[in-house]
C-alpha cells in the first residue's frame, strides 16, 4: 500500500503540472513542454493503476499499459476504457514523432480530452 500511495501522490503532482502547463499562453515552448508533461503523467497514471490493482491482489495479465488499462476499466478505476488506449496510442507516437501537425494534434487530445481522463481517475483514486 506504501508503494500505491507515494506513486499516487507522484500521480497527482504530474497532473497538477500538465495543467499549470495548460494554462500559460500557447506557443512553441508551451506546447513542447505539455507534451513532455502529458507523457509523464500517463507512465505515472497507468502505473499507479498497475500498482493499486496490485494492491487489491489482481498480479495475472499485469505487465503492458495496454492490460492494466483493460483490467483498471474492468474493476472501474478507469471510466472509459477506449478513450483511455486511444490516450496510450497518443503518447506511443509522441517516442516517434518528428510532425508538428501531429504533435499540434495531440496537444489539443490533451487540453479537450485527455486532461479530463486523468482528472477522472484522480477522482477515483482519492477514494482510495
Amino acid at each position: 500500500m506504501k508503494r500505491f500511495n507515494e506513486r499516487k501522490e507522484e500521480y497527482f503532482n504530474a497532473l497538477n503540472r500538465l495543467k499549470e502547463a495548460l494554462e500559460r499562453e500557447v506557443d512553441d515552448v508551451v506546447i513542447d513542454g505539455v507534451l513532455h508533461r502529458f507523457e509523464f503523467t500517463f507512465e505515472l497514471a497507468w502505473k499507479t493503476v498497475k500498482d493499486y490493482l496490485e494492491y487489491l491482489g489482481m498480479t495475472e495479465k499485469i505487465g503492458s499499459p495496454r492490460e492494466i488499462i483493460q483490467l483498471g476499466f474492468k474493476q472501474g478505476i478507469i471510466s472509459d476504457g477506449e478513450a483511455w488506449v486511444s490516450m496510450m496510442l497518443s503518447r506511443n507516437a509522441l517516442s516517434h514523432l518528428y510532425d508538428e501537425k501531429t504533435s499540434r494534434e495531440i496537444y489539443e487530445k490533451i487540453k479537450n480530452n485527455y486532461v479530463k481522463l486523468f482528472g477522472d481517475l484522480k477522482e477515483k483514486l482519492e477514494l482510495v
